[in-house]
Order: structure tokens, then sequence, then C-alpha cells
């Protein structure tokens, strides 16, 4: 769909003319769309448990323990292979669900569960565990909402040569390392003092300061030691393990629209094998996810089913949101007022249109 009203240049950051307009036109904090839910049963589905949690972290350490005792026992043989392919995607994908739940913290129903595994996984996905928390509150907040949401991954018009290049991981990891150690610095870019209280920023700094402590540590021993392995067990994977991070994170919201207050409009929902769900803890279940995001991952499959009578048509592999995604992108390159907008069932609630602003 190609939107109608004029074609601008858009502004991204959090403090420009895109942040004015969404302030202006209401697109900033708006009330958003949601399927009418009986309090019964949304009470039902928003339960935290610590038991589902607590086993597949269990089942997540263990891989992750078992596959760096291989890649090391093997180590300069074919045989470190499959170990090391294992612990990248448990070390640099696994990790990007992990702090995201526990985050939100629905993953457990103990506090501090959720506090440690967010740490652990933050330091892993090399995020700041203080900036992300209130940056990905403000993209629950804002959507895909031009100037307010700062976790936008497909802008456009959209620089298709570095959406190709996250697969590999290099430019993310660089631009990643690179925010961490200029927060370690002291500075905090001005679109993230939009978004974290004033209170939060010395955490925040601090935080940076000890996870740049930690790498400059694995560094040290790589050079002391001539070895790659500390590097292939820390911060390495972070790049050659990220591919099903960015495979399954960038089909979330790539090709659909920006500035509306539906979720139904910005958000796809896919259907994935049960190793890619586990990895990624459901958040394929991604339109029932940003409609109620305190129900925990172990609950969105019952939630689909609830809602899925007035949501678009779920993608039914990753390969179909590809086929779907892929094409609109690269008109996007050429349009960038064109996005995707997938029929209704009848069942369903029309969306909500009335703030489109694209």
């Amino acid at each position: 769909m190609t939107a109608t009203t004029d074609p601008h240049i858009r502004d991204y950051s959090l403090t420009g003319t895109d942040t004015a307009r969404a302030k202006a036109t209401g697109l900033a904090n708006a009330e958003w769309y949601h399927t009418d839910v009986p309090r019964k049963v949304m009470k039902d589905l928003m339960q935290r448990r610590d038991g589902p949690a607590i086993r597949d972290t269990a089942i997540w350490f263990a891989v992750l323990g078992l596959s760096a005792w291989g890649g090391i026992a093997f180590w300069g043989t074919w045989g470190a292979v499959p170990f090391w392919l294992i612990y990248g995607v448990m070390y640099g994908s696994a990790c990007d669900s992990r702090w995201h739940e526990c985050g939100h913290g629905t993953a457990f129903r103990t506090g501090w569960m959720n506090d440690v595994v967010y740490q652990i996984a933050s330091f892993m996905v090399v995020r700041n565990p203080v900036t992300w928390r209130w940056s990905h509150a403000r993209h629950h907040t804002d959507t895909i909402i031009v100037g307010r949401d700062p976790e936008i991954a497909c802008m456009r018009p959209p620089n298709v040569f570095r959406l190709l290049m996250a697969y590999a991981g290099v430019i993310d990891m660089a631009e990643s390392i690179r925010g961490i150690a200029r927060q370690a610095g002291g500075t905090l870019t001005d679109g993230e003092k939009d978004y974290i209280p004033e209170s939060e920023r010395p955490k925040a700094i601090l935080v940076a300061r000890v996870h740049m402590a930690i790498y400059a540590a694995t560094l040290a021993l790589a050079l002391a030691t001539w070895s790659w392995i500390p590097l292939m067990l820390i911060g390495g994977p972070r790049i050659y393990g990220a591919w099903h991070m960015l495979m399954t994170g960038l089909i979330q919201h790539c090709g659909l629209a920006e500035n509306v207050t539906d979720h139904r409009l910005n958000s796809r929902t896919v259907y994935m094998n049960p190793v890619s769900r586990w990895i990624y803890w459901n958040m394929n279940y991604h339109v029932e996810h940003h409609m109620f995001p305190m129900v925990p991952y172990h609950a969105l499959p019952r939630l689909h089913e609830v809602l899925k009578h007035d949501l678009p048509a779920a993608n039914p592999s990753i390969w179909d949101a590809y086929r779907e995604a892929i094409p609109a992108v690269l008109r996007q390159a050429r349009e960038p007022d064109y996005y995707i907008r997938k029929p209704l069932p009848a069942t369903a609630q029309p969306y909500k249109m009335d703030t489109v602003n694209v």
C-alpha cells in the first residue's frame, strides 16, 4: 500500500523534526488498538511462573557449557566446528530473546531470576542493560513511530547493503562496542537522554565500564595465551552466532507500516519450527506480544489462539515471511511510503487507520 500523504525525508532521530511531528499529530504516547479479551482469560494468560523459564534457562546454560567444552576439547580439529557453531547460536542469538523477556519481567515469577538472566543476556548481546531497558520501554510505547522509537531496524528508504551485512554480525558488533565504549567514557547521546531518566544515567555509565573491563580482560587473556579461545568464548559469538537473532528479528516489523497505532499493521506473526521457537522464546508471535506485552513467553501460543480471529493470517514459515518482506523492502528503497497491509479475516475488527501518517 502506498501512503496518500506527501512523501518527506524521515528523521529517525529522537530529537528531530519527526519527533515534533509525532507529538503534534498525537502519535507519541498514543492509545493503541487492542483486541477485546475477557478479563478472566487475560488474567490466566498473564500468570507468571518460574518453572518454564527455569527449565529453558537450565537447558540453555547446559548447551552453552557442553558446546564450549567440546569446542575447547577438539580445538585445532574439524571436530570443534559443530561445537562452536552451536555455542555461537546459544551465545549470540538465544541471548537476545532472554534479555528481552527478562527485561519485561515476565519470564520468571521471581524477580531476581529475571534480573540475573537479564544482566547476563544483555552482556552477551552487547547491549547496556540500563539503556536498553528504557529503550525497549519506548519501543513498546511508540512502536515504529518515526522520531520516537529508538529500535527501528528497517528505516526508509532502507539501506539494503546494511541490512544484508547485519547477518554477518560484524557491523552490528562494531557499532554496539562503540556505543558501550562511548557510554563507559561518560557520554550519552541526546537520543539516549530522551528516554533514560536522569537518575538512571549514572548506572548506565557504570555498567558500560564494567562491560568494557570484561572485554579488555578477555582480550588481554587472548594475547597473553596467544589463543583465540577466550575470544571464541566471550564477544566473538556475538559476531559468528548472531545470524539466527537477525534472521528472526528483522522480520518482526520490516516492510510493514510506520506511524500507526494498530500493532496488526506494524508487526508480523510467523509460525516457526520448534527449535527456532525455543531459541526465540516464542517472539515469533510478535503481534500478540506487542498487543499484550505482559503475557509471558510460554503463554504466547495460547494468546495467539485467543486473538487469531482478529489478526491478519500469520506467515506459515520464516521463508514465507522473507518472501513477503524482501520485495517490500526493495520497493521501499524506491518508494519510501510503500508498506504491506495484510488483509484481515472476516471475524476481525477493522484496522485502526485514523492515525496512519506514513
